[in-house]
């Protein structure tokens, strides 16, 4: 990276008249040392810098001439050409700010002079009549205002003429806009020119001084009338909504700021300013003036927007400070904040809002500025304790979570006002002690904490009365908010206030202490909860945390970081971490990297020297969690200086790192990792021009960083090698068959280096250059990365090949760029989508390269042939348009074929390829810049036409009302004749008609038998097609679809290309464009048709993809009839949408299609800066259709607007523009849920549903009751108070319905929908002190809503009743709903009523049980009081009690109260102790049917779910009994043992989980004896989910326990029952498979330690169990069974994998080996991760952890894998084991066998598969790396072992094999074609893999024969022969 230059300011040169240009040569002096030779020269230059230089001589050079007191002719006549130069100049251009500051210096003889051109220059602008003209005249008012003294002056001069020009000017301008109404470019430009003159009328009256005075104020003076004039067309504008909102607002600022200049006498202006906000003018009273130019101001009826910019004026234009205006004054601030108030709740539209918000925050600075000075009435008016601060609370409890982050953040400024406010009303008031504090602190530390303003809020508090007051109250503050760091939407405002927190504290602690002690109690409150979450917090909190957090504890308190060091390292060898957990080296790792990137480490040097340990870095750098990797890269890579060098050991630890980092599966990650070493790459860039300097000697002193202890040519030899290795390095894992994951990584680290290493020209020096190290090979391998699957890594090759300097021809004959081409062309036309795209990159790539073949050139006309000769953009351009008429004359052959046969087109030649190519080919070409525009015109009406022709043949499958299945999978006459039947059915009825009427087929009428017979035999020869090479291939409803959608998709991306990117001809004659007016508007038709009639989902998206890009072009367009044509469409559609006709082709199914997207595209390319008319007219349209309520009337076009609107409340595009619609649409979609038709009930769910997500934001977990996605009742119906009425309204007639005698369920369906709302709501902090919007009318009719008949209502209105019920008012809520419930006595109720009533009851206690507000000390009381009222209801949860639903609920609630009870409270019994509630739960048990038994055929609703609760009850009794040292056996109601031999599954569930759980926490105690229950209920139990939890139960158990007792409980030996557990783990499904698995490996173990002596009886089972593992580890199977073979090797590795006397044959020891290594190239992560742990394991034992460094350690399976290998061959030497093993892992290495000629034939069969049928695919294992590490380990092994093969004869038979093998393959090679790598890419790369491993093969045999010098080495005929040897050690 070379020294960027400074970049040169660009200024526009000044010009003069010819006239002029005279004058100044008659005046100039031959010495040309006068002004008119100064000037002369200066107007010559043609550069605008170099005359500014000309202009700053002026002055000194008339300060020489002044020598006589008089005004040369030559000197006026230059004067006057100046003046004339500055007003011709642009307001922006340089040059007139500095004439301007030259002149003010201009000498006292001239300014007379000056002054007069200046005046008549300005007079003469003045008079200009051309309205075009008139901005600039206003730019020139406008900068003769701006530090100009004679301007200023002569504007003053000629102030009644400005004026006059200002209010003229204005008027004509807003006239010109309504007349070009539509026209949004000109209208947009007339809008802007009419902001500016209101602005320049105001800097007029503010800076011109002749209005300070009080001469013109008469009402004679022309200025006057000027004035009244201008006062009156501002007061037009204000209450003008046409215009745009700036307009307005700044004409609010310009009305006041009018009436304070011109009104007399100034004390009444506040109480006439009053008037106008009140609404109340008295006309009688205000002079005539004021009410003949405001009169549309003094009215009832001013608009809302008027009303809000005159408060805005009036805050802003008057004098608030240091009360200047009195009592009056005062009066008027508090009316202003009354009308806002008043405002605030009418205001609806986003931008207003926004304005009010603003404005209110300006109130709250002008309250400020006015208590300063105010009198005692007016602070305990603006106290915190009164009304106007009440208010100004609730607006911001309403807005604190509004969407618009603007809006939150003036919410935050009004708040931070107000403290301030009460601040300066206090008076000797103690802040500790103010009630306003008090109860605000209260308040905001009660809420939730998803709640976003309450940290806003906290941190202005924290601010104002510091952070002791609040950590007084609860010190678990800090803690708190790092819990809540998990969620994203929270995270910047918890580090906010976090930060806020700790820096006021610190503060507060130096002040309070002077010992150095505080830091202490600091660290102990800030920095060990961080310290905790990084070490234990879940993954996403902890990323977050340090993210966020971290850096601003450091830079705040850099010292903190050896407190921290200090802590983790004494941490780390407790715990280093694993694949789900960071651990303290993760924490040490994170907080060194953000330390070092924010300067708070000074070099590497000290980080490793004194921080921590280079070992501990290689730890981090393969740490199985990824984020500790990153870190730990982090700290390596960044650095807060950019030219700091990176040290030796440094660039050894990036190259270990890059060796197994760049296969990683997480795009996250590989982001992160491309970046930091981009970030290194620049660091080695910067720092080597830093050395370069150095070693020539340009410095003298030494680099402040100490660069080095090297000499800076060692230092740049060293990244030069390193550089170099890097490049190997990524190059080599460009192997075949490299992952994906591998791929994208190296290819963006090589883009990277390309791009920070530039090829650069002018000398510069630059470290390293990536081109250099680029050979054939290499050039090879980039383009061969073309035919990748994935569009991404095609993307990067193809950007690096761009960027190298050596091209193609350098390493490619002619022959194989041909062969290139041709394979690109014949790719075009694949049957398989991606080969069209590496077609479509193969020939980019040879167009860039210049590598077309010269064949092509035919293609164009001589004159093209030869122009602009080599420059490369006209190299690139001729390319390209070759390329493409040769695609198109393809093409055109590909489309007639096409249009007489679409099944053969569909199988052979599928059009969209060439489409494709086309398409990139333009998107890579930079069409605004073409030369040969003659050329390409015929180019693009060829294209289109072709467009349109392809779409004619494919519309009549993507039109079709099934598009899926035109083509029967099978050719059958039987299906070929129905589908006939259907196709003549369908297709011509395909209309809103065919919707609305059911269709009878006539059997007879419709075709006879002759024509069936036809139809069947067309058919059949049309679905059994040729292929291209001959051979017949079925052509399935799914290739048929997929040509014509992809065609369709193609045909769209190609024309919105086109218009997108070509200029466009105004007429077709001319010749600047490429595109006409026509074309543009044929191709808003096609999008229309194929919008409004495709019933294919991908064809109407993609084609909605050119549209939209079409309708921006349009919307841009200068030509005026072209931007009004989406308005016509759009009320063209909607006209069709209206009529409902039945001819009408407009899709009523699949939610309409594409007509959503046709008017979402036409809507959102409206321009956003105008007012969005046609969206609001749209939204009206639709809404009022939506809404419709007539039966006699067509429901289609209903349908049609829910589902447009559905689209448009989702598009982002549109943003707040559609939330002023969203109460009404929501109405629609309610009421639209009771419509009988079944189309506008979806319709109306699915609006419904999007507007759910449009109010309360997009879900971010999958918990439906998520708080995040909730609001305030007042937030939500003060953005939408129309809701408030109309929901109180629908529910409360859903209420009276379920009340009624009838309680038909069907009766008001809207209940759903309307709970679904009301659960989202939650009551508001301002709930209590304002009854306006309370949620508490609510709250009785969602408790008559819980008497619904249905079973989910009753549920739902439980779940909405919860959120709106105040924490602290839950208990009194309960009680009164228990009150309710019947008593036993009572003889008529209804068990719906009573169970949604307990329903209730439940969720309440359950919520407020899992409220914070369990620390309160009154919980446990109200807890008590509420059970002694569940006790006088008891009857419901016994057999008195009927309905076991109820039942079951009750006894829910009881069980809770278990939960939360059954804890001693200050030494005193439990509650339920005292109140003798056991007593009451084991009578309720002991009577109910688990102890009385329940008849198997017995069935009663509910059954299950009463069990269930039953059962959790009796288990709770059972813990409270035996945990209870007085209680004997006999109290409790039932034992587990009871429990387990229920016949209900339920119950035996429930049971077996409890203990389970018990067991699992270590606490079984007095359950061990249960072994003999578990053993008996084991072979009987015929329940899945309870076999698998009672193996877990014994899996748990110590099997001496259990394992003895077999023989006599279940009458099997122990080897039985090891050998039925190996049967269930062979053939049951999966979860009790693993289980299974699991316990049959345990069981194993203890037979093997138990049985020392007798192990050979064991060999069977182990042999069985060893294939059972093997099995186990297939990827077909289920995660969870390799999960659990994963850990059954982890557990069993100690004994059979690393062994010293192995227990195992050879053979099965290095199958487990095998089944380790296989799981370790998992594609799934967690199977990956836990096969680590394997490895872990193996690593820690006493003969394994010295052969590597990285014992004990938390590895990656990258990693693991060659650790893996590397241990396995040490263990064969230690075993002696060298003879038999190496022969198996050299056939691990040769890959086992592989069928090479099977593997061939089944990839040629396997191109007639069917489309979508994929094979088992592994995008993680790697196959060649596999075969490296083993190829290494066997290599180093044989080294240091020195072993030979004890016989000749067995090395020959391995040899011949391998030569065998060879052989084959270059047979195999040699029966590809020419291009096999693009053509046969599967084949030749599966090829290339094995001939790697056949190669590593006999290299090693070759050793083992002695032979190293001779080992094989590919012939230069192989076809693969420019690769290298991978393998090579």
């Amino acid at each position: 990276m070379g020294i960027k230059k400074k970049r040169d300011m660009q200024v526009a040169a000044l010009t003069i008249c010819h006239q002029d240009l005279e004058t100044l040569r008659s005046f100039a002096d031959a010495d040309g040392k006068n002004l008119a030779s100064l000037l002369l020269h200066c107007v010559q230059l043609k550069d605008g810098v170099s005359q500014i230089h000309c202009v700053k001589q002026i002055v000194p050079l008339l300060e020489k001439a002044d020598t006589n007191g008089v005004c040369d002719p030559a000197i006026q006549s230059c004067l006057d050409i100046l003046a004339g130069i500055y007003y011709s100049l642009s307001l922006k251009n340089p040059l007139k700010k500095v004439l301007a500051s030259s002149l003010n210096g201009l000498p006292e003889v001239f300014q007379t002079e000056a002054l007069h051109s200046f005046t008549s220059h300005l007079e003469e602008e003045l008079n200009t009549t051309d309205l075009y003209s008139y901005r600039k005249v206003v730019d020139n008012i406008s900068s003769c205002m701006e530090n100009f003294n004679l301007g200023r002056a002569s504007v003053s001069n000629l102030l009644k003429n400005v004026l006059h020009f200002l209010w003229k000017s204005l008027i004509e301008i807003l006239e010109e806009n309504r007349q070009f109404a539509g026209n949004h470019i000109v209208q947009t430009q007339l809008m802007n020119d009419l902001l500016v003159g209101i602005r320049v009328s105001m800097t007029l009256v503010q800076k011109v001084q002749d209005f300070q005075e009080n001469l013109w104020k008469v009402s004679s003076s022309p200025i006057w009338q000027r004035m009244c004039d201008l006062l009156g067309i501002f007061a037009k504008f204000l209450s003008d909504d046409d215009l745009l909102q700036t307009i307005q607002s700044t004409s609010g600022l310009a009305v006041i700021l009018f009436i304070k200049t011109m009104f007399q006498p100034s004390e009444n202006i506040p109480e006439l300013i009053s008037s106008l906000l009140l609404r109340s003018v008295d006309i009688a009273r205000v002079p005539e003036w004021f009410v003949s130019s405001c009169r549309s101001l003094c009215c009832a009826n001013v608009p809302v927007s008027a009303l809000l910019f005159l408060c805005q004026g009036a805050l802003a234009m008057l004098d608030w400070q240091n009360g200047s205006m009195g009592p009056s004054g005062e009066a008027l601030l508090v009316d202003t904040v009354h009308v806002l108030f008043t405002l605030s709740s009418q205001i609806k539209e986003s931008t207003l809002e926004m304005f009010l918000s603003r404005i209110l925050a300006l109130w709250t600075n002008s309250a400020i500025h006015i208590l300063e000075s105010s009198s005692p009435s007016m602070k305990d008016s603006l106290n915190g304790n009164s009304s106007i601060a009440g208010r100004l609370l609730e607006y911001i409890y309403t807005h604190w979570e509004h969407p618009l982050d603007a809006l939150r953040h003036q919410t935050k400024i009004i708040f931070r006002n107000l403290l301030q406010m009460h601040l300066l009303t206090m008076e000797g008031v103690d802040l500790v002690t103010d009630p306003f504090f008090l109860e605000l602190t209260k308040v905001l530390l009660r809420l939730e904490w998803h709640i976003k303003g309450k940290y806003t809020c906290l941190g202005c508090l924290v601010e104002c009365i510091g952070i002791e007051r609040i950590l007084a109250i609860d010190n678990t503050i800090p803690s708190q908010i790092l819990e809540v760091m998990g969620d994203q939407s929270l995270v910047p405002y918890a580090s906010d206030l976090l930060e806020t927190m700790f820096k006021n504290h610190k503060n507060h602690l130096k002040s309070q202490t002077a010992e150095s002690t505080w830091i202490d109690q600091w660290h102990e409150t800030w920095v060990s909860p961080l310290l905790y979450i990084l070490c234990e917090g879940n993954l996403d909190q902890k990323s977050y945390v340090i993210d966020y957090y971290l850096p601003k504890l450091l830079n705040y308190s850099p010292e903190s970081l050896t407190y921290m060091v200090k802590i983790l390292q004494t941490s780390i060898d407790a715990k280093t971490g694993s694949c789900s957990s960071r651990g303290a080296l993760g924490a040490l790792m994170a907080c060194l990297r953000a330390a070092r990137a924010h300067g708070h480490l000074q070099s590497a040097t000290d980080a490793w020297e004194n921080l921590v340990s280079s070992a501990r870095i290689k730890q981090g750098l393969i740490h199985q969690h990824c984020q500790v990797r990153i870190d730990t890269l982090g700290l390596l890579c960044e650095s807060s200086r950019s030219t700091e060098i990176v040290s030796a050991e440094e660039m050894q630890w990036i190259q270990f790192f890059i060796t197994y980092n760049l296969n990683s599966q997480s795009p996250g990650v590989r982001q992160q990792i491309c970046s930091l070493l981009k970030k290194l790459f620049c660091r080695i860039q910067e720092s080597s021009q830093v050395l370069y300097k150095l070693e020539q000697g340009k410095s003298k002193h030494e680099p402040e960083n100490g660069l080095t202890k090297e000499q800076p040519s060692v230092s740049l030899q060293q990244y030069k090698s390193f550089m170099s290795s890097i490049c190997n390095s990524l190059f080599e894992a460009l192997f075949p068959g490299s992952s994906y994951s591998t791929r994208f990584s190296a290819l963006t680290i090589l883009g990277s280096i390309a791009e920070v290493f530039p090829s650069l020209e002018g000398g510069i020096q630059v470290v390293y250059q990536l081109s250099h190290d680029i050979d054939a090979v290499r050039f090879q391998t980039l383009i061969e990365c073309f035919t990748s699957t994935f569009e991404e890594v095609k993307t990067l090759a193809f950007d690096l090949l761009m960027k190298l300097s050596v091209t193609a021809i350098q390493f490619q004959d002619a022959e194989k760029l041909r062969g290139l081409f041709q394979a690109a062309l014949e790719l075009s036309t694949s049957t398989k989508p991606y080969d069209c795209v590496t077609a479509s990159y193969m020939l980019n790539f040879l167009v860039w390269q210049d590598a077309v073949p010269s064949s092509l050139s035919t293609y164009l006309t001589q004159g093209a042939a030869r122009s602009d000769g080599d420059k490369p953009a006209a190299v690139v351009e001729r390319n390209t348009l070759m390329v493409i008429k040769c695609l198109i004359e393809n093409l055109e052959e590909d489309v007639s074929r096409a249009e007489k046969s679409l099944l053969q087109a569909a199988a052979s030649f599928p059009m969209y390829g060439r489409v494709h190519c086309v398409t990139g080919a333009l998107q890579k070409l930079p069409l605004d810049r073409l030369q040969l525009v003659s050329e390409w015109t015929p180019v693009v009406e060829k294209l289109l036409l072709l467009s349109y022709r392809i779409s004619a043949v494919v519309a009549p499958v993507i039109q079709s009302s099934s598009p899926e299945g035109l083509i029967p999978m099978d050719t059958d006459s039987e299906s070929a004749s129905r589908l006939q039947v259907i196709l003549n059915e369908i297709q011509p009825r395909d209309t809103n008609d065919y919707f609305n009427q059911a269709k009878i087929l006539k059997e007879c009428d419709s075709f006879d038998l002759e024509d069936l017979n036809t139809s069947v035999s067309n058919i059949n020869t049309f679905t059994d097609i040729k292929g291209k090479e001959g051979k017949t291939c079925d052509v399935t409803a799914q290739m048929v679809l997929v040509c014509c959608w992809r065609s369709m998709k193609e045909v769209a991306l190609l024309l919105g290309t086109l218009c997108q990117l070509l200029p466009m001809r105004p007429v077709p004659e001319s010749s600047d464009g490429l595109v006409t007016v026509e074309q543009v508007k044929e191709i808003g038709d096609y999008f229309k048709q194929h919008l409004l009639q495709s019933r294919h989902r991908g064809a109407f998206e993609l084609a909605y993809t050119g549209f939209v890009k079409l309708t921006e072009i349009l919307n841009r367009c200068p030509n005026v009839n072209l931007q009004k044509l989406p308005e016509e469409w759009l009320w063209n559609v909607l006209e069709e949408i209206k009529c409902s006709d039945p001819s009408s082709k407009l899709c009523a199914t699949r939610r309409s299609a594409g007509i959503p997207f046709y008017i979402q595209a036409l809507l959102a390319s409206e321009p956003k800066r105008s007012k969005m008319n046609l969206l609001k007219i749209t939204m009206k349209e639709l809404l009022f259709l939506a809404g419709s309520t007539d039966s006699s009337q067509s429901t289609v076009p209903q349908v049609h607007a829910l589902n447009i609107l559905r689209a448009l409340f989702r598009d982002t595009r549109l943003g707040e523009n559609v939330i002023p619609f969203v109460a009404d649409g929501a109405k629609a979609a309610i009421l639209g849920f009771t419509s009988p038709v079944w189309a506008v009930r979806n319709s109306s769910t699915l609006l419904f549903s999007s507007l759910i997500t449009r109010i309360f934001g997009v879900k971010r977990g999958k918990d439906e009751h998520s708080k995040t996605n909730r609001m305030t009742g007042r937030e939500f119906f003060s953005r939408f108070p129309e809701l408030y009425p109309f929901l109180l309204k629908q529910l409360e007639a859903v209420a009276d319905t379920v009340d009624s005698d009838t309680g038909e369920p069907d009766r008001h369906p809207s209940m759903f929908l309307l709970l679904l709302v009301l659960e989202r709501l939650y009551p508001s902090p301002m709930d209590g002190a304002s009854s306006a919007l309370s949620m508490a009318p609510f709250v009785p009719f969602i408790m008559r809503c819980g008497r619904s008949p249905i079973y989910r209502s009753r549920e739902m209105a439980a779940r909405a009743l919860v959120p709106l019920v105040m924490v602290d008012q839950v208990p009194n809520t309960v009680r009164s709903l228990l009150a309710t419930l019947p008593s036993c006595t009572d003889q008529c109720f209804r068990q719906n009523h009573i169970h949604g009533t307990l329903l209730q009851v439940f969720h309440l206690l359950q919520a407020y049980s899992d409220s914070k507000h369990r620390m309160d000390p009154d919980f446990q009381q109200e807890l008590t009081d509420i059970t002694v009222c569940t006790k006088a209801k008891l009857w419901l949860a016994k057999r008195q009690n009927p309905c076991l639903v109820t039942r079951a609920v009750y006894i829910d609630i009881l069980f809770l109260l278990t939960f939360c009870l059954d804890k001693p409270t200050k030494g005193n019994q439990p509650v339920l102790e005292r109140l003798g509630f056991w007593e009451e739960v084991r009578a309720i048990v002991s009577g109910s049917e688990l102890i009385t038994g329940i008849p198997c055929t017995f069935k009663v609703p509910g059954l299950p779910q009463y069990l269930q609760s039953l059962t959790k009850l009796a288990i709770a009794a059972d813990w409270a009994a035996l945990a209870s040292a007085r209680e004997q056996t006999r109290d409790v109601p039932i034992t587990f043992s009871q429990l387990l031999g229920s016949s209900f599954p339920e119950v035996r569930l429930l049971t077996l989980e409890a203990l389970l759980e018990r067991f699992a926490a270590g606490g079984s105690g007095s359950l061990c004896s249960m072994g003999e229950d578990f053993l008996l209920l084991a072979t009987k139990e015929s329940h899945p989910e309870c076999l698998c939890k009672i193996l877990r139960i014994l899996h748990c158990m110590d099997p001496s326990e259990w394992l003895p007792l077999t023989e006599r409980c279940i009458h099997l030996t122990s080897k039985e029952f090891l050998t039925w557990m190996m049967d269930i783990a062979s053939n049951d499904r999966s979860e009790i498979q693993g289980v299974a698995l699991r316990l049959t490996s345990k069981l194993i173990a203890y037979s093997i330690k138990t049985h020392e002596e007798d192990r050979e009886s064991l060999a069977p089972q182990l042999k069985r169990w060893v294939q059972l593992v093997i099995l186990s580890c297939g990827d077909r199977l289920p995660t969870e069974s390799r999960l659990a073979a994963a850990e059954v090797l982890t557990s069993t590795a100690p004994l059979f994998l690393t062994n010293p006397c192995p227990v195992l044959e050879l053979q099965d020891t290095l199958a487990l080996w095998r089944c380790v290594l296989i799981l370790l190239q998992s594609e799934e992560q967690a199977v990956r991760d836990a096969a680590t742990e394997t490895v872990t394991t193996v690593l820690s034992q006493e003969n394994t952890c010295q052969s590597t460094e990285f014992a004990f350690c938390q590895v990656d399976a990258s990693i693991a894998l060659a650790l893996t290998l590397a241990v396995l061959c040490d263990l064969l030497q230690q075993w002696d084991q060298l003879d038999t093993g190496l022969p198996i892992l050299l056939e691990w290495l040769l890959g086992e066998g592989d069928d090479l000629v099977g593997c061939a034939e089944s990839a040629d069969q396997g191109e007639d598969d069917y489309l979508f049928e994929k094979a088992e695919v592994n995008f993680w294992a790697e196959t060649l790396t596999f075969a490296k590490h083993l190829y290494q380990q066997l290599l180093h092994l044989l080294c240091r072992s020195g072993w030979r093969p004890p016989s000749s004869e067995r090395l020959s038979h391995l040899q011949r094999t391998v030569s065998q093998q060879q052989h084959l393959l270059s047979q195999l090679f040699r029966e590809l074609p020419p291009t096999a790598e693009f053509l046969k890419t599967v084949e030749f790369t599966r090829l290339r893999i094995q001939e790697e491993r056949t190669l590593a093969g006999l290299r090693l045999l070759a050793f083992l024969g002695g032979k190293e010098a001779a080992a094989p080495t590919r012939s230069t005929s192989d076809p693969c022969s420019s690769s290298h040897l991978t393998l090579q050690n």
